[in-house]
C-alpha cells in the first residue's frame, strides 16, 4: 500500500515553483503577487491564511493579507476588489471563505477579474474548465488531480468515483478526471446504493464532509483513495474514508491530516504563478 504523502509532493512542488519564481523575476524584473481578503477572526480562517502567507514568501511571491472586521460593508469589500484588479502588482487575489452572512458571495467571486481568479471560483474559469479551455482550477481539487497522478499516471480508462457535488471540490475534480479519458461518477447524499458505486471506483476521492462515511467493504483491491474530508470528532480530525480498513484495501490512499491539504495551499501559489503568466501575455 502506498501512502500519498502530501507534505512531501506539497514540499516538493513549491520547491519546483520557488525555481519558477526566480526565472520570472529574472525575465520580467518583477515578482508574482497574492492578495487575500480576510474578514472576520475566524481562528480556521485566520491558521489558514497564515499557511498562504508563510509559503507565499517561501517560493518568492509577494504576498498581501488584507484584513477587515466581520461589520465592514459589502461594497468596501467590492471597492478593495476592483482597485486590486487594476493593480499591476497583484497577479492573484482571494477572498477567504466563509463570509459574513450580509455580505454577498456570488457578488464578491464574481467581482474578481477571471484573470486573478486564483481560487478558480469565477463564472468564467468554472466555465473554461468545464469546456476544455485554460482556466484557473479552484485549489483542492488540483492538488487532488496531481496526487492522483503521481501514483498512476496513466488515467485514460480508469472508473473514476466522486463523492460530493459541491463546486469547490466534486465538480471541478471530475471535470479533471474527464480531461484524462476517466469515466466519472458524481455521488452524494441521496445516491441510492453509495457503497456499490464506489466498489466500482479504480479512484475513489471522497469530499462529503461525514466521519469515516467510506468503509472498507466499499472499496474494490487496488484502487487510489483520496479523502479531502477534514472531521472533527471525539477521537481527534479523522476523514471522510476510514483509513485503517480502507488502506488495508487500496493500492494507495491519502492520510488525513497531511494529505490533501498541504497540496491545496501549494497549488494555490501554482495558480498564483499562472495567473501572472497569462498577464504578461
Amino acid at each position: 500500500m502506498i501512502l500519498i504523502d502530501g507534505k512531501k509532493e506539497a514540499a516538493n512542488l513549491r520547491e519546483e515553483l520557488r525555481k519558477e519564481v526566480s526565472s520570472l523575476k529574472t525575465k520580467y524584473n518583477k515578482v508574482p503577487g497574492l492578495t487575500v481578503i480576510l474578514i472576520g477572526d475566524l481562528t480556521p480562517s485566520q491558521i489558514y491564511v497564515r499557511n498562504k502567507e508563510k509559503s507565499a514568501k517561501e517560493v518568492g511571491l509577494k504576498s498581501e493579507v488584507i484584513k477587515y472586521p466581520d461589520s465592514v460593508e459589502e461594497i468596501t469589500i467590492l471597492k478593495k476588489i476592483y482597485e486590486l484588479n487594476k493593480d499591476d502588482t497583484v497577479s492573484g487575489i482571494l477572498v477567504q471563505l466563509p463570509l459574513p452572512k450580509h455580505i454577498n458571495k456570488k457578488k464578491v467571486i464574481e467581482a474578481i477579474i477571471p484573470e486573478k481568479d486564483v481560487d478558480g471560483f469565477h463564472p468564467m474559469n468554472v466555465g473554461n474548465l468545464s469546456s476544455g479551455y485554460k482556466s484557473s482550477v479552484p485549489c483542492t481539487p488540483l492538488g487532488c488531480y496531481l496526487l492522483i497522478k503521481k501514483v498512476e499516471p496513466n488515467l485514460s480508462g480508469k472508473k473514476a468515483v466522486v463523492i460530493g457535488r459541491s463546486n469547490l471540490n466534486g465538480k471541478p475534480m471530475t471535470q479533471l478526471l474527464l480531461k484524462e479519458n476517466c469515466t466519472v461518477t458524481i455521488t452524494h447524499s441521496k445516491t441510492k446504493d453509495l457503497k456499490g458505486e464506489c466498489l466500482k471506483g479504480d479512484i475513489v476521492v471522497a469530499a462529503v464532509g461525514i466521519p469515516e462515511l467510506v468503509r472498507g467493504d466499499w472499496i474494490k483491491k487496488d484502487s487510489i483513495v483520496i479523502d479531502v474530508g477534514i472531521n472533527k470528532t471525539e477521537k481527534g480530525i479523522v476523514g471522510d474514508v476510514a483509513f485503517d480498513e480502507v488502506s488495508k484495501i487500496a493500492k494507495a490512499i491519502t492520510p488525513v491530516p497531511g494529505g490533501v491539504g498541504p497540496m491545496t495551499i501549494a497549488c494555490l501559489l501554482k495558480n498564483t504563478i499562472e495567473c501572472f503568466k497569462r498577464l504578461q501575455s
